[in-house]
């Protein structure tokens, strides 16, 4: 069920940079058609679950292929929670009061966050980018094809109102461009790891090994 939620008055109006571009996106969104709206929602949430999908289809396909290949799809997921925990102490240390909270007489799609759940930088944002970006190291197609798909997801924060446009910016350029960075940082002993483990009678079976 869609929630158009009108923000309690606040004497706070968060930052300056971000507020009046805020309003304006939400005043836009608001006036979307009733099914674009419950999309939004929708997707907003439901979006993550697609790259979780896609990171344990590229552990499935990486089952056949080399050490390498299998290191690198069991890094992937390692490599979103870092950048995650990364964005999470973030958000602790700044407390960015979420702007469907802290901005007088606004309209938010979705249900606005509980308080101390903070705004900067997106966790959404963070997770679709960081996701993209090792599916780019890991199965270049499927990560150039879903890419669009992580934009989508960080911009659809904003729309549904729980967002500033600045939280979605930082928390994909951080998921985007560290992801890769930890992974590639792992991949050595991990691939050194995975050609060990493989060797053992058992763990082929979780592992797989290359055709």
């Amino acid at each position: 069920m869609i929630a158009l939620k009108l923000a309690d008055e606040h004497p706070k109006a968060g930052p300056d940079y971000g507020v009046g571009l805020y309003r304006d996106i939400t005043e836009w969104a608001a006036g979307t058609p009733g099914w674009m709206r419950e999309l939004g929602e929708l997707f907003t949430e439901g979006g993550i679950l697609l790259f979780v999908a896609l990171l344990l289809l590229g552990y499935r396909r990486a089952r056949r292929r080399d050490d390498r290949s299998m290191a690198l799809a069991l890094l992937a997921p390692v490599a979103v929670a870092v950048i995650y925990a990364l964005s999470e102490i973030i958000k602790v240390w700044l407390h960015e009061e979420r702007p469907c909270r802290d901005i007088p007489r606004v309209t938010s799609i979705a249900p606005c966050p509980e308080p101390g759940d903070w705004s900067f930088p997106s966790n959404h944002s963070v997770i679709a980018a960081a996701s993209a970006a090792t599916l780019l190291v890991t199965w270049r197609l499927i990560g150039l094809l879903v890419l669009p798909v992580a934009v989508l997801a960080a911009l659809s924060r904003v729309y549904v109102g729980v967002h500033y446009l600045h939280d979605v910016a930082a928390g994909f350029l951080l998921g985007l461009l560290l992801a890769p960075l930890v992974l590639l940082a792992l991949m050595v002993p991990g691939t050194r790891a995975v050609a060990a483990l493989r060797r053992r009678r058992a763990l082929p079976l979780v592992l797989g090994s290359p055709s």
